[in-house]
């Protein structure tokens, strides 16, 4: 038989630590249960611990208020059973001792007494129930709008490289599905597990009364049932790590179905089927998973659940018996039934809320997971200064890249200027580097060799932050928000996205104010058709938007990634004679596959396969006969 672990057994790297920092170490050290040790029981137990106090400061910090109620609700609650348990034994036998005696006004009197105490504290817990479920309601809506904002806020400070990564998608679902229920669930385990603590050594001392073995007894049989519930949360655990994948797939399948950006073709293509036929088996495979692990969950717990149920019936026996020889009095038979079955309920409470804490803490390790994760395009600790206006200009020297998980370089050992107000233009096969070189630029992603100097100075000594400041950038895939026409043009510039005249002139620059004036709301009309009111825009409207957008920024360098896909020829021409206006005095980068746009740029970069093989002017290129010349020929025949 093979030593290999099966997939059930292995526990992901990010399992690792909970919440509080990685050194809170595996509860398996390594892939398998064989390999389980004290000292790895040990780093996951501070582990814990530093968790729950990290997941306290969280919920602090949401409301104070909330939490303090749900604390001193919480520990007077735990009180109350055992006072409960009392009055009733003491009612009890003091209508026995009324009977004994034939009664009497001052056995009358101690039974009422002793009934208005009785239900003075059914009204008090009642109260201190509402109080309690109304604040982890109220807390439990504020901390999830929290933990979502921090995970926004993070996900901002985050490289383009992690969104081009599957592994932090799965992460990134995980924490927003799990993350916004955990922490208060965490709260709420290690408030019960106080309550329950409290409770149990309240009953404990009324069982001790009795007998102390027949304590133990009822006391600990819930540790069976405990330690299979615990063994099933971290094989729930596994289950939905490895499902992330998957559901993250059944997610994207439902958006195709379900959102106005695919329904077109979604139709024409007749794919609405096969994509819900997709999605159902998916779900069946996740669905089938899911049952078997909860059917053997129930299973277990059906059985070793039968054993505190036999220790409370044993417990009532023996107590019966005890009172039917006199031993003991009814009153101290209702308290101890009653305490056996309370305490045996306050130590499943304690087993509960602690499996409830360690489980709490594994679904949160993917929050942890995520917020651990550091930018890597990020501000020296001594950045230079942005020089406004730039003197020498932009320099590719020697650069090359190569994305995460590829064998080749995107591009190849690039080396290229831009000198101030100067206009480039990228051309070149799909595929030739020709967005990578844009991206890099951008800084959104760093070179693996080589550099790229503004004003003589490596980007890297720059802090991004300011630097992206003198960016105007408007990639192939734009984005269309689904605002208001105003918004979605000043989103470029927020220091005046309530400037009208700001938006309006940038709208008028790019083409767009026409579109925009000719709608009854103007610019507070919502584009898209995500929200009621909105106005759809074709490609090319949007494009005339998203336009807008890169003009309402006073950039020092300006890239356009293909800014007139999707423009008929007139509004191309339009276009461009604008763009010459808005470019002087600026370093201009765009890219475009018609060649018609090209003549326009000051000189034109040639890439293919990643690497630079041409440059120079419209005219240059054409005498040289190259690569340029060639692909301008095939476009060109497609117009005669």
């Amino acid at each position: 038989m093979s030593d290999k672990p099966t997939p059930d057994e292995r526990i992901p790297d990010h399992a690792s630590g909970i919440l509080g920092g990685r050194g809170g170490g595996p509860l398996f050290n390594g892939t398998t249960r064989r390999s389980f040790n004290t000292e790895a029981l040990e780093r996951n137990l501070f582990g814990t611990i530093r968790s729950i106090r990290r997941v306290f400061s969280l919920v602090w910090e949401t409301s104070r208020l909330f939490t303090l109620v749900v604390f001193a609700t919480t520990i007077v609650a735990a009180l109350i059973p055992a006072a409960q348990i009392w009055l009733a034994g003491e009612l009890i036998d003091e209508v026995a001792r009324a009977i004994s005696v034939g009664g009497g006004d001052q056995y009358e009197r101690r039974v009422i007494l002793l009934a208005i105490l009785q239900l003075l504290l059914f009204l008090l817990s009642n109260v201190l129930r509402s109080a309690t479920a109304l604040s982890q309601l109220l807390l439990g809506e504020r901390l999830r709008y929290h933990v979502q904002q921090m995970i926004m806020a993070h996900a901002n400070t985050l490289d383009l490289a992690d969104f081009e990564d599957a592994t932090y998608y799965d992460e990134l679902q995980q924490a927003q599905r799990e993350a916004s229920t955990r922490p208060l669930g965490m709260v709420n385990s290690v408030f019960g597990l106080l309550q329950s603590t409290i409770t149990f050594v309240t009953m404990a001392g009324l069982l001790f009364q009795l007998e102390w073995w027949i304590a133990l007894v009822v006391l600990l049989s819930p540790i069976p049932a405990f330690l299979s519930g615990a063994s099933y949360s971290m094989r729930g655990f596994r289950q939905m790590v490895r499902q992330s994948p998957n559901r993250r797939l059944m997610d994207y399948l439902r958006t195709i179905v379900t959102t106005d950006s695919y329904n077109k073709e979604i139709k024409v293509f007749g794919l609405g089927g096969y994509f819900v036929k997709r999605y159902g088996e998916v779900a069946d495979d996740a669905y089938q998973e899911t049952r078997d692990l909860a059917v053997k969950r129930q299973a277990a717990a059906t059985l070793w659940g039968a054993i505190p149920v036999i220790a409370t019936s044993g417990t009532f026996l023996y107590v019966a018996l005890q009172a039917v020889r006199g031993h003991v009095s009814l009153g101290s038979l209702a308290v101890y039934t009653q305490a056996a079955q309370q305490g045996q309920a306050a130590f499943q409470g304690i087993l509960s809320g602690v499996q409830s804490i360690y489980e709490n803490s594994l679904y949160l390790t993917t929050l942890e997971n995520l917020l651990d994760r550091e930018p890597l395009i990020s501000a020296p600790e001594d950045p230079e200064p942005v020089s406004r206006p730039f003197r020498s200009g932009i320099e590719f020297r020697n650069v090359s890249f190569r994305y995460a998980g590829k064998t080749e370089d995107a591009v190849t050992d690039v080396s290229f200027r831009i000198d101030p107000g100067e206009t480039i233009a990228l051309v070149g096969k799909n595929g030739a580097g020709k967005s990578t070189i844009v991206k890099l630029l951008a800084r959104l992603y760093d070179p693996s060799e080589g550099s790229i100097l503004i004003d003589g100075i490596d980007i890297r000594n720059y802090d991004p932050q300011e630097l992206w400041q003198e960016y105007s950038v408007m990639f192939q895939d734009f984005v269309q928000y689904q605002l208001t026409a105003g918004e979605n043009i000043g989103v470029g510039n927020l220091r005046n996205v309530d400037d009208l005249p700001e938006v309006m002139d940038a709208a008028q620059r790019s083409g767009a104010s026409a579109l925009i004036e000719s709608f009854p709301q103007k610019y507070e009309t919502i584009l898209g058709k995500w929200f009621d009111g909105g106005t759809n825009l074709s490609g090319g409207e949007w494009q005339r938007v998203a336009l807008a957008r890169a003009f309402m920024r006073d950039a020092q360098i300006l890239i356009l990634d293909e800014p007139t896909a999707a423009l008929d020829p007139q509004a191309e021409f339009d276009l461009f004679q604008r763009l010459r206006n808005l470019a002087a005095g600026k370093m201009t980068l765009f890219i475009s596959h018609r060649f018609s746009t090209t003549r326009y740029a000051d000189r034109i970069l040639v890439l293919d396969g990643g690497h630079l093989v041409e440059q120079g002017t419209h005219d240059d290129l054409i005498a040289r006969e190259g690569m340029y010349a060639e692909l301008f020929e095939l476009q060109a025949a497609s117009y005669r």
